[in-house]
């Protein structure tokens, strides 16, 4: 039995430990899984927050939900026959992620609390070194599972610092507010917002939902699982695993429209546009809502609340960009005041520009935030970037998805990380640092994909953008394509050195 992690750091040095993992969501969580499995005990998960679960512990504005099918958008390794519905809700979600961490035992490798503050890399020792909110630490490899979804991005008005009302960001919802009868603007229309949007329409006196682009909106194929579903789920072997793939199979067809053929878009377009049509009766509030972009340039939602809550009487949409933020009201550029009692911020978070950037350190002195800054966000597979050493990234560059499950991603950059890990120690190697060569190569593939795609000629301007234009979130293909090319890890392409038997004999007299 492993010894139980605790909070302290003896006599305030360094603890070391060959391999951390920072954040425990869908991907650090299963990293940590796999290593157990692997017999590996010699790893610490650094989580800040007071669970695992990461976007849908932290995610529970009313309405929160997947837009995924619920048997795709869990782990293969771990199926759930009693998922309630064919999407599940946020507190289903994270209760099977809870559950999953318990039944594989990987609790107590945890370190709940504590906010990683630095990672810097030290090239004498070959080592990261870790400065966070429960002591310092060092380490041989690190794996960043820092999902893209964890930092709120909050916009920049003027005066919105003023506000005397109730204010909060959608994914820190303040559960102490009681909204019913209130005036209460939405800033955004993303998927968030539209979630929240029918959860509390119908209970405020009055909404302005302040939009700067509509959404493209699919209808929502949801519906509860009847008994014998679930029954058959459970008791009757391989339906669900064929569930499960024929929602893989569906979604998948996709990326044929988004990334290959986008003409093939049009099929979609024109659902969304009878749905639009049939469920915003108002001309005014419809011509609002209607996109001005081709559908799949942006994320493509799914609902079929929302339409029928904005076309309320007690809801107004407001399309003029906003000036100002008073004590007491939102000020509109053509100068209309409405006054509110509450704001709630749905503006989404920081994708390309993480905070956590700019506490990684590499190699070259060099943050990743201001390496990203001057070259781009670029990687390797999503799982590697050049001048950071022994460190891995699940949820990297270019692995994000606009058509199915992440978790699939999530478990093939697993299977790549896990073989890195095994051929480090299978060959004694003491850095491995992916070549520039390798980078640039793969990253030049990855963007000729992306040139006939509609994210890259869809005429929007999107979070799956840089500030370099390029597309750095989405993987441009199939994602059984993406399962093939991180199958095992490919040694070739990175630069390494080799452990020498002083080396050796060094970290174990470190290490007692």
């Amino acid at each position: 039995m492993s010894r139980k992690v605790t909070d302290k750091v003896v006599d305030n040095r360094p603890r070391h430990v060959q391999t951390i993992i920072v954040g425990s969501g869908f991907a650090g969580l299963g990293m940590a899984i796999r290593l157990r499995q692997q017999g590996r005990e010699d790893f610490l998960v650094l989580e800040r927050g007071s669970d695992v679960g990461g976007t849908w512990r932290d995610n529970t504005y009313p309405g929160a939900a997947c837009d995924v099918p619920s048997h795709l958008y869990s782990y293969s390794f771990a199926l759930n026959p009693d998922w309630s519905r064919s999407f599940s809700k946020q507190g289903e979600i994270q209760a099977y992620i809870r559950k999953v961490a318990e039944q594989n035992n990987v609790l107590d490798k945890h370190l709940f609390d504590c906010d990683v503050l630095s990672m810097r890399w030290n090239a004498e020792t070959a080592r990261w070194d870790i400065t966070t909110s429960k002591g310092d630490f060092t380490a041989e490899t690190v794996v960043s599972a820092v999902g893209a979804l964890c930092e709120p991005s909050l916009p920049d008005i003027k005066g919105i610092n003023d506000f005397e009302g109730e204010i909060f960001h959608s994914a820190r919802w303040d559960h102490d507010v009681e909204l019913a009868g209130k005036r209460v603007a939405v800033i955004g229309t993303g998927a968030s917002a539209i979630q929240i949007v029918p959860a509390i329409a119908g209970k405020v006196a009055h909404l302005d939902l302040y939009q700067r682009t509509a959404p493209w909106l699919l209808p929502r194929m949801d519906r509860p699982y009847f008994l014998p579903e679930r029954l058959a789920f459970k008791y009757i072997p391989g339906v669900q695993r064929l569930s499960r793939a024929a929602i893989y199979a569906a979604r998948e067809t996709q990326v044929v429209g988004l990334a290959k053929y986008p003409a093939l878009m049009k099929i979609f377009e024109t659902i969304s546009r009878a749905k639009l049509l049939a469920e915003v009766r108002d001309p005014v509030k419809r011509a609002k809502v209607t996109p001005n972009y081709r559908i799949g340039c942006k994320r493509m939602l799914i609902s079929n609340e929302y339409y029928p809550a904005i076309d309320r009487d007690n809801v107004e949409v407001v399309t003029d960009g906003i000036a100002e933020v008073k004590a007491g009201s939102i000020v509109t550029k053509d100068g209309t005041e409405r006054e509110i009692d509450a704001l709630i911020v749905a503006t989404g978070f920081h994708v390309t520009d993480s905070p956590a950037f700019e506490t990684i350190t590499g190699r070259t002195g060099q943050t990743l935030s201001e390496q990203f800054d001057e070259v781009g966000q670029r990687g390797y597979k999503g799982s590697a970037i050049e001048n950071f050493p022994n460190m891995f990234f699940l949820l990297g560059p270019n692995v994000g998805l606009g058509h199915t499950s992440m978790v699939y991603m999530i478990e093939s950059q697993i299977n790549y990380v896990a073989d890195a890990l095994a051929t480090i120690d299978k060959k004694k190697l003491k850095t491995v640092e992916v070549s520039p060569e390798a980078v640039r190569v793969y990253n030049a593939e990855l963007q000729d994909k992306m040139a006939d795609s509609v994210w890259m000629n869809g005429g929007c301007a999107s979070w799956y953008l840089d500030k370099h234009g390029n597309n750095t979130t989405l993987w441009p293909d199939f994602t059984f394509q993406f399962r093939r090319l991180t199958k095992n890890f490919d040694v070739a392409a990175y630069n390494t050195t080799t452990t020498t038997d002083s080396d050796t004999k060094l970290k174990a007299v470190a290490a007692q």
